[in-house]
C-alpha cells in the first residue's frame, strides 16, 4: 500500500507574490522618468527610496498605465481612484495591499511606518 502525504504546502512563486510596495506612476517619457534633458529632484528621490527598500530585501514595482495597463485594471481601489481623480490620483504608491498616497509621492520614513504597520 502506498501511502501519500496530501499535506504538501505549495510556495507561491515570487513574481505572483504580491510586492511590498507599488508605484503607480502618472505617464512618464520612460519608466523612471529620469531621461529628459533636465532631471526632476522628486523622481531623482523616488528612484533613491527605491533602491533603498530593495536593499532591504523588500519587493517594490514600479508601473505606468501606458505599458502596465493590466496591473492597473487588476486593482480596483487603485481604479477606483483614477476614476474618480482622474490623473491628479497619480502617483498612488500601495504599501502591502492598502493605498498610503495619493497625488504625490511618500518620503521614504512614510512608507517604512506603514511596512511596519504604523499609520
Amino acid at each position: 500500500m502506498n501511502i501519500v502525504n496530501l499535506n504538501v504546502s505549495i510556495p507561491i512563486p515570487e513574481s505572483k507574490a504580491l510586492p511590498d510596495v507599488e508605484f503607480f506612476d502618472p505617464p512618464m517619457c520612460c519608466p523612471t522618468g529620469l531621461c529628459g534633458p533636465t532631471l526632476d529632484q522628486t523622481l531623482l528621490d523616488v528612484s533613491e527610496m527605491i533602491v533603498a527598500l530593495q536593499k532591504k530585501g523588500l519587493r517594490v514595482e514600479r508601473y505606468q498605465m501606458s505599458s502596465h495597463p493590466q496591473v492597473y485594471l487588476n486593482q480596483p481601489e487603485v481604479m477606483r481612484l483614477v476614476r474618480e481623480k482622474q490623473m491628479a490620483a497619480l502617483p498612488i504608491i500601495v504599501v502591502q495591499g492598502q493605498v498610503i498616497a495619493t497625488g504625490k509621492y511618500p518620503k521614504l520614513a512614510e512608507i517604512e511606518k506603514n511596512l511596519n504597520g504604523e499609520k
